[in-house]
């Protein structure tokens, strides 16, 4: 009889690992973004245009996600060209010595609805810290046309930047201050895969 518990419970685990599978971000129907308060009285809005990453990914085990995601900061676009360059210069992200901001998923954890909680390790500006995000609408994959199954979601959190040495500021009159120090990002991510590759998984 234990035998025949331990196969089982091996069949289930392969079963279970079976079905993950590596998902690759799809950057033409992903969008990388954050807003941050202006003087405030308002939000300024801006994103990243390079990036990449990969997600494991297994509709039954969602707990078991993981994720990875880098992206380069001189690509950042708030769509004012002055402004994005004094973002990549050293008073705010200096691009040039930490050309790179990177997300590594720790935990994930299942939250009300089908939102996941999604812990990881934020490098950005030389820095890295825990962050927490929340993921909601990733379910089950569609398959496209051209032979690729599909699954998007929308990511949200918020970061101060001050945690990650960004600290660049300057006085209102009012009193207020020209940058805000919360950054809420504002994510949505669409995944693909081949379709083929189910048979190796």
């Amino acid at each position: 009889m234990n035998r025949i518990l331990t196969l089982s419970a091996a069949s289930l685990l392969l079963s279970a690992s079976a079905s993950a599978a590596t998902w690759q971000i799809d950057t033409a129907h992903s969008h990388l973004g954050f807003k941050v308060r202006h003087m405030t009285v308002s939000w300024v809005d801006g994103e990243f245009h390079d990036f990449s990453g990969t997600v494991e990914y297994d509709p039954a085990k969602p707990d078991a996600t993981t994720a990875n995601i880098t992206a380069q900061m001189a690509s950042i676009d708030t769509d004012q060209p002055k402004r994005d360059a004094h973002l990549i210069s050293p008073d705010f992200f200096d691009a040039t010595k930490y050309p790179t901001m990177t997300f590594t998923s720790s935990k994930v954890q299942s939250a009300a609805g089908d939102t996941l909680q999604v812990t990881g390790d934020l490098t950005m500006h030389g820095v890295t810290k825990p962050v927490v995000l929340q993921v909601e609408g990733l379910g089950q994959p569609v398959a496209d046309p051209w032979g690729n199954y599909r699954v998007g979601a929308t990511v949200t959190g918020t970061i101060n930047r001050q945690d990650f040495g960004v600290s660049w500021n300057d006085t209102l009159d009012s009193g207020g201050v020209v940058v805000g120090d919360d950054v809420k990002l504002v994510i949505e991510v669409e995944l693909t895969r081949p379709i083929d590759d189910s048979a190796k998984h």
